[in-house]
C-alpha cells in the first residue's frame, strides 16, 4: 500500500524525475511560465518553492545549495536578482498553477505554472480601485435616506437656508407698511362719520 508516501515518482526512476525537474525549474526560471501536465506542474511547485525561498538571502552557501539542484549559472543569476527581488515581501506561494484543457492526443490533463509576481494581469497594481455605492430601493425609502450626504448637497442646502431666512427679513419689514396703509382709510372714514353727526345735530 502506499500510505504516507507524498512523493509523486511520475512513472520515472530516480534520476529521470530529478533530470526533470531540474529542466523544469531552469525553464520556468527563465521563461517565468511554462506548459505542462498537472502531476508535473504539482511536482514542479514542491521542487522549486524551497528554492526560491533560499534566494530571498543572497548568500554564498544558499547559491551553492541552488546550484546543486538546478546546475545552471544562468538560472541562479536570474533567480538571486529578478526574482528575488520581486518575491522579497511575499511569505511563500511563489507559483501559480492554472488548469487547461485536455491535450488532444492523449487526453492528458493540463495545466500552466507561473510566478505569481511575474503576471501583470492578476496583480493588484493594476487593478482598477473599487467605488463603493450604496444600494437603492425603487421606491426610494430607508436606502435612499440613509444614503451618504455630498458637499455640493450641503451646499444647496445651505443656500436655500440663507434664501428662506432673506424671504422672511423682507416679509417682516413690509408688514408694517402694509398696517400702516391699511390704517389711515380708517382714521378718514371716522374722520367723515364725525362731520356727518355734527350736522345731523345741527
Amino acid at each position: 500500500m502506499r500510505h504516507g508516501k507524498k512523493i509523486n515518482k511520475l512513472g520515472r526512476t530516480p534520476a529521470h524525475r530529478k533530470a526533470l525537474m531540474m529542466n523544469m525549474a531552469n525553464s520556468l526560471i527563465e521563461h517565468k511560465r511554462i506548459q505542462t501536465t498537472q502531476a508535473k506542474a504539482k511536482a514542479l511547485r514542491e521542487y522549486i518553492e524551497p528554492l526560491v525561498t533560499k534566494s530571498k538571502e543572497d548568500t554564498l552557501h544558499n547559491r551553492r545549495i541552488v546550484f546543486r539542484k538546478l546546475k545552471s549559472k544562468e538560472a541562479i543569476n536570474e533567480l538571486f536578482g529578478p526574482i528575488s527581488d520581486k518575491v522579497a515581501d511575499r511569505p511563500g506561494g511563489y507559483t501559480r498553477i492554472i488548469k487547461l484543457q485536455a491535450r488532444r492526443s492523449d487526453s492528458a490533463e493540463l495545466a500552466m505554472i507561473e510566478f505569481v509576481d511575474f503576471n501583470e494581469l492578476y496583480t493588484k497594481e493594476n487593478k482598477p480601485a473599487k467605488t463603493r455605492r450604496t444600494r437603492r430601493s425603487r421606491r426610494g425609502g430607508a436606502a435612499a435616506a440613509t444614503a451618504p450626504v455630498t458637499t455640493e448637497e450641503k451646499v444647496v442646502e445651505t443656500e436655500e437656508v440663507v434664501e428662506e431666512e432673506n424671504l422672511t427679513e423682507t416679509t417682516e419689514e413690509t408688514t408694517p407698511e402694509v398696517k400702516e396703509e391699511t390704517e389711515t382709510p380708517t382714521e378718514e372714514k371716522t374722520d367723515t362719520t364725525s362731520e356727518d353727526e355734527a350736522a345731523d345735530k345741527e
